[in-house]
């Protein structure tokens, strides 16, 4: 798949050995085929929404484009950038996709690579992942707050991306889960990590091996979402939270910085459990492959039709 011209741009930057650090509101006029980016400057807010076409999981050309939006945030506000600026202090990432966050991975290519024994792609696209939760659960590097926006189904590793986030603001039909285990493989790129350091050992490895399907209300209950919403108020909602707690910015800010000094994660951990990851699924029988392929074929009928009400 051809690469987005915003991350044509990036790479060509990159090969020339020369950064420079674009102007804020350049993110928000890039063309990109996967993300639809907005730098809402009166309200220090950037917001990045997914937007693919096709099933909405994880896919190469999807990472792309978010760590395209990644690097432009650490050169122009983290804290190796050319000069301090005042216009992005929140980080808000959800989705276009009606009724959907994220599906988690390409559980088709997952399925190819199993079948064709290919250990090193699985672990390549695992490490590629938690790269980018690993930075998502740093801020980039940047002086800012980042947000989950979840608007509909997190499931896999969408739900794995949303808990990378400093908050999750949720609404109420949204839903949340680690099916994995339906298929025999459990979810490796950020949620045994994430989740032992919400809610402890015992609830995580529950999650994780029951395979069920939460509201946003019960996960708001556990202390997984951190703001529950009405359906249609989750922007809203957060410009007012951006907008209320204004002058405890920077005390809001040192205390995610604190939760993440008292219970850090390092990408260590992560690319550990990604190779435990990979390997398991190397175990995967065809009946499991089979499995995988169905679930994944049974969310693009699920979304076609929601498109199809839709349109």
């Amino acid at each position: 798949m051809s690469q987005s011209p915003a991350v044509e741009k990036l790479v060509q930057l990159k090969q020339q050995g020369d950064q420079p650090a674009p102007a804020p509101h350049d993110i928000s006029g890039s063309q990109f085929n996967q993300l639809i980016v907005r730098h809402d400057v009166p309200d220090k807010i950037l917001w990045c929404f997914m937007n693919q076409s096709g099933r909405p999981s994880y896919t190469y050309s999807l990472g792309e484009e978010v760590q395209c939006v990644q690097d432009w945030i650490s050169q122009n506000y983290g804290s190796g950038s050319p000069e301090p600026r005042d216009d992005f202090r929140y980080f808000v990432f959800g989705s276009k996709t009606p009724g959907i966050y994220n599906l988690g991975g390409d559980l088709l290519y997952f399925a190819k690579c199993i079948r064709t024994r290919d250990l090193g792609a699985m672990r390549h696209y695992a490490e590629t992942c938690v790269r980018m939760q690993y930075a998502n659960a740093n801020s980039f590097d940047a002086p800012i707050i980042t947000m989950a926006l979840v608007q509909g189904d997190a499931l896999g590793g969408g739900f794995e991306h949303a808990m990378a986030f400093d908050i999750i603001v949720a609404e109420k039909s949204a839903r949340m889960g680690l099916p994995e285990i339906m298929f025999n493989l459990f979810p490796g790129m950020g949620a045994y990590s994430f989740l032992t350091r919400r809610v402890g050992r015992d609830i995580a490895e529950r999650m994780i091996l029951k395979g069920k399907i939460y509201s946003a209300e019960e996960l708001h209950d556990l202390g997984i979402v951190d703001i529950l919403v009405e359906d249609g108020d989750g922007e809203r909602a957060i410009i007012e939270y951006t907008q209320k707690n204004s002058r405890r910015f920077e005390a809001e800010r040192a205390v995610y910085r604190a939760r993440r000094r008292a219970m850090p994660i390092s990408l260590e951990e992560l690319m550990d459990i990604t190779v435990l990851w990979a390997e398991t699924a190397m175990t995967l029988k065809e009946a499991d492959v089979r499995k995988m392929e169905r679930l994944a074929r049974a969310q693009e009928r699920k979304l076609s039709r929601k498109l199809a009400v839709i349109n």
